[in-house]
């Protein structure tokens, strides 16, 4: 399987968004209702507007393919928590569940974030994805937050890495 990269265009937002919801049912359909999702869906067409804007005004995802079309997508850049435990945030990093394990994941994860100094948040009761930080460097830094009642007050952790060498072999 080919994986390749781009940066999404505003043309591109419908299907992103799709996309994200698509994964967020793959991902966090044990942990959230049918009425959630349900709630995304109806509220598509509104995000798929603020991602338009979003790309307008040069927030750009980085979207994966591979020979069956649309995979995952990636967003990162300046830290944008007040208590930041480093210069670079993972904003998101989403892969439909078809793509685990065939390396879209670490095409984005090395292209939005690089080598650098970076965290992230990730649900506390995800175990495939903290392995998949973990095998990159990250490690829980104690941090834990809960998201609001939209999302039924789901627990996250905080993931932190330091930068990486050039030496240092991507996971």
């Amino acid at each position: 399987m080919t994986i390749a990269l781009r940066p999404a265009t505003t043309d591109d937002a419908e299907a992103v968004m799709t996309l994200h919801l698509c994964c967020h049912e793959e991902a966090y359909g044990r942990h959230l209702p049918p009425e959630f999702f349900a709630m995304r869906r109806d509220t598509l067409p509104g995000r798929v507007e603020n991602l338009r804007k979003g790309i307008a005004a040069g927030r750009t995802p980085l979207l994966a393919y591979d020979d069956e079309g649309l995979l995952g997508l990636a967003a990162g850049g300046p830290a944008q928590h007040p208590d930041a435990p480093a210069p670079v945030e993972l904003y998101m990093l989403y892969i439909l569940a078809r793509g685990y394990g065939g390396g879209a994941g670490q095409l984005l994860l090395d292209a939005v974030i690089g080598r650098e100094a970076a965290f992230l948040w990730v649900l506390e009761d995800n175990p495939r994805a903290q392995a998949f930080y973990a095998r990159n460097g990250f490690a829980m830094d104690g941090a834990r937050d809960v998201l609001d009642d939209d999302w039924h007050n789901l627990a996250e952790v905080r993931m932190v890495r330091a930068a990486r060498p050039e030496s240092a072999p991507a996971a």
